[in-house]
């Protein structure tokens, strides 16, 4: 039996393990997921030693760059986001080949691509951390101009302070990539000035529970298109699958 599987630390209850358990049940084949909690990243070696059936794996926090140096091969679009979220295990006369790839960057185009207005040329992007770099990756492949916006601003990234009213205007595409208002902290949010917010704009949140942030609920009040990260995970999920899959 094929097994795949999750790395990361710690693990909890994985949105993967439960997707990918379902559709081999409704899909009938048989393979089974596995989660591999790691508290540190060598820990992979005895996990591909001991797992001679596994053909593919997931990476989630906090492994997405640093798996990166276990690999044989990355794909150039995981090498320009500088993360790694999918690793395709092939094995010839023993002899194991990893190859990484970022499927947030698919999920996250798909997701948000129906949704997106010919006015939506400028993006802010809230969060610096490994997902933020897939979104910037997917967002400029679409022609969208981005910026950054952390709580430690630099030269190209704004602060929540900068972001007057002229910016929220211009900046009319705002994704989260950050963990505020995740459950179980529902009334967190980032801290923006919501009521310069329009129809014009589109909030796409990266959280997926709740289905609707404070923050996506705040865009919605001001007539904004909104989106959570659900979409975007199950994309990533069914591009993995074909990775993992193309012969």
């Amino acid at each position: 039996m094929d097994t795949y599987g999750l790395i990361g630390y710690p693990l909890g209850h994985s949105f993967s393990k439960g997707y990918f358990t379902r559709f081999f049940e409704e899909e009938q084949i048989g393979a089974e997921y596995k989660n591999f909690e790691l508290p540190e990243i060598s820990e992979l070696t005895q996990v591909l030693s001991e797992e001679t059936t596994l053909r593919g794996f997931n990476v989630t926090i906090p492994y997405k760059q640093q798996v990166m140096t276990f690999l044989d091969e990355v794909d150039p679009a995981a090498i320009a986001i500088g993360a790694v979220n999918v690793v395709k295990v092939t094995r010839h006369e023993g002899k194991l080949h990893l190859k990484g790839y970022n499927t947030d960057a698919i999920g996250f185009a798909d997701s948000i691509r129906p949704l997106l207005k010919p006015h939506h040329t400028h993006a802010l992007i809230l969060g610096t951390g490994g997902a933020s770099k897939a979104v910037d990756y997917a967002l400029r492949q679409m022609g969208i101009e981005t910026r950054f916006v952390s709580r430690t601003p630099s030269a190209d990234t704004f602060s929540y302070a900068d972001l007057t009213p002229e910016v929220l205007r211009h900046y009319t595409v705002i994704v989260n990539t950050t963990p505020l208002g995740m459950h179980p902290k529902v009334d967190a949010c980032p801290p923006l000035d919501y009521s310069q917010l329009s129809e014009r704009h589109f909030l796409f949140d990266a959280v997926y529970n709740p289905a609707k942030t404070k923050f996506l609920q705040q865009g919605e009040q001001a007539g904004a298109t909104i989106c959570n990260g659900m979409e975007m995970l199950i994309g990533q999920a069914k591009a993995a699958w074909r990775i993992w899959n193309e012969r």
